[in-house]
């Protein structure tokens, strides 16, 4: 479904309404990476979202121009705001200047949504882009709006990173009739890492610290008037005041930021009982030092995790079913006999629009520095291609019009990536072992051609800038769209290997042909021992051979 927002000179973007409650997001500090960038991520997870990437164009705006602002998951006019005279271009969620925003929602006190407000937390992202230089801009553009103007939104969760910093936001409306948000930013350190999964997650606010935190002034004194709290200052923690835990906050949000931090903390296992859904346990630190210096590819994998490796790995229980799917369609819950259960919600989800990892390198020009990495539909078997901060163009692959969520494309990467991964749901098992190649394969090109790309770059940009940016334009439209091609051969690879539940035969590359030039006759792979024994389980000796 297609969204809106129109600027008083006559100007209209379209967008993508997401639905909220459903994403992740990562955070990695400079010196916590093994390159010295700053890198955060996100998965916009939606079954209503349509995988495309957003363009805003610089502009210079005349004076009394007007933005009307229009709510980011329902195309519905909130109301309009003064223009400013200069905005900054923005390729998806990361702008011409290194700064990238995401969220998560988290909801919160229900009391505290004031549906007169005008900004919503979409608005507050591409807002927020089209106008900072810098996190600490942003931090200070979307408070003041939210001030100014109100919030509509409930609570949120923002990533606000630069090249130089990585910074957590968390805000909440103050309620109907009390213009405004309260909120708390904390800069995470350079050498750790973080994350958050739709649950509010700053606890003890470093009031002091004016260099590394910032807060609006009634944060406390609001809970307090609201009854949410009632202790000392340095006791207060907006977590507990504003969003406390219940069962589904840990084991459906808290559990994926530690399925993230466990990979690179051993400590965090202590944390088990708590995720699993006891909130009188220890919470989990807002950010951790990790043992290794992340990657990129650290990021892009962490996006793709399942919960492989614990005891909530979604592949290992009777759900997978034989072909040992990591993926449970919703609802999330389920009753039995009257009592009701849950399926985990892993970082990687069957349901998601786009997930990108914005990477920002403070060691380069801006043009150049900034690189948004993007991908379309389920992490675990999205491609990421990278698209250079400053393109004046999208790729066609990804160009908001090719296709939608309701018309289908062959030449949208939303819909290639669908069309395999869907294929994959049925037999995962067996797909994934050649998906994951084709991936790698990509992915890999991508990592060892960026040097190149940059130092070619770098040079065009000493002596001509606009020709640089029509040179990364260039190499990111043309790697999308060439990885969008390369997707689609592997999905019909994939139809005519798993054709109707068998397995063609391969040798040296080639399906297994017979001295008459057809296919070689093909495995049965049928299926696993467990579900045999469900099926004889459930059906008795009707199914008995006699």
């Amino acid at each position: 479904m297609k969204r809106k927002w129109i600027i008083a000179a006559a100007c209209a973007v379209l967008l993508s309404g997401m639905e909220a409650m459903a994403c992740t997001g990562l955070l990695v500090g400079k010196k916590a990476s093994v390159d010295g960038s700053v890198m955060i991520s996100y998965a916009a997870d939606s079954h209503t979202l349509y995988g495309e990437l957003y363009r805003w164009p610089a502009a210079t705006w005349p004076k009394g121009a007007m933005l009307e602002v229009r709510e980011w998951d329902t195309n519905k006019p909130l109301g309009q705001i003064p223009q400013v005279e200069q905005t900054y271009s923005v390729v998806g969620n990361m702008n011409e200047h290194q700064v990238a925003i995401t969220e998560s929602t988290w909801g919160g006190r229900p009391e505290l949504v004031d549906t007169t407000g005008i900004i919503d937390y979409g608005s507050l992202i591409y807002i927020a882009l089209q106008r900072s230089k810098s996190a600490r801009e942003a931090i200070k553009v979307m408070t003041d709006l939210v001030k100014d103007y109100g919030y509509y939104s409930s609570g949120e969760t923002f990533s606000i990173a630069d090249k130089n910093e990585a910074w957590v936001m968390e805000l909440i409306g103050k309620g109907p009739g009390n213009k405004g948000a309260v909120w708390v930013a904390i800069r995470i350190p350079d050498d750790c890492i973080s994350a958050h999964a739709n649950q509010s997650r700053i606890q003890q606010i470093p009031f002091d610290d004016k260099e590394n935190c910032m807060y609006s002034p009634d944060v406390v004194s609001l809970a307090r008037e609201k009854g949410y709290f009632s202790g000392k200052d340095k006791d207060f923690s907006f977590q507990k005041a504003y969003c406390p835990y219940d069962f589904s906050a840990l084991r459906g949000c808290e559990a994926r930021v530690w399925s993230f931090f466990r990979k690179y903390d051993k400590t965090m296992d202590k944390y088990t009982d708590f995720i699993k859904g006891d909130p009188s346990k220890e919470p989990m630190p807002l950010y951790v030092k990790p043992d290794r210096l992340l990657s990129v590819q650290d990021v892009q994998n962490g996006m793709r995790d399942h919960f492989e490796g614990t005891d909530l790995d979604m592949t290992q229980d009777a759900g997978a079913g034989s072909y040992k799917v990591p993926y449970r369609w919703r609802p999330m819950t389920f009753k039995v006999d009257g009592q009701e259960y849950t399926n985990e919600r892993a970082i990687a989800t069957q349901q998601t629009g786009f997930v990108i990892v914005p990477q920002m390198r403070n060691w380069l020009p801006d043009a150049i520095g900034g690189i948004l990495w993007f991908g379309v539909d389920d992490a675990d078997m999205a491609v990421f291609t990278p698209l250079y901060c400053s393109i004046t163009e999208s790729p066609e692959c990804y160009r908001v019009g090719n296709g939608d969520i309701m018309n289908f494309s062959w030449t949208s990467a939303f819909w290639i990536h669908n069309w395999v991964a869907n294929q994959a749901y049925g037999k995962y098992s067996f797909m994934i072992k050649d998906i994951r190649p084709v991936q790698q394969e990509l992915e890999n090109s991508y990592k060892e051609v960026i040097p190149a790309i940059d130092k070619a770059a770098s040079e065009l940009y000493a002596k001509n800038p606009a020709e640089a940016v029509r040179f990364l334009t260039w190499f990111s439209t043309t790697t999308a769209d060439q990885a969008t091609a390369r997707w689609k051969k592997l999905g019909e690879y994939l139809l005519v290997k798993y054709m109707d539940g068998n397995v063609k035969k391969e040798e040296n590359g080639q399906f297994k042909q017979n001295g008459y030039g057809l296919s070689e006759y093909p495995d049965f792979p049928g299926y696993d021992e467990d579900y045999y024994r469900s099926i004889v389980k459930s059906a008795g000796d009707r199914l008995k051979v006699k």
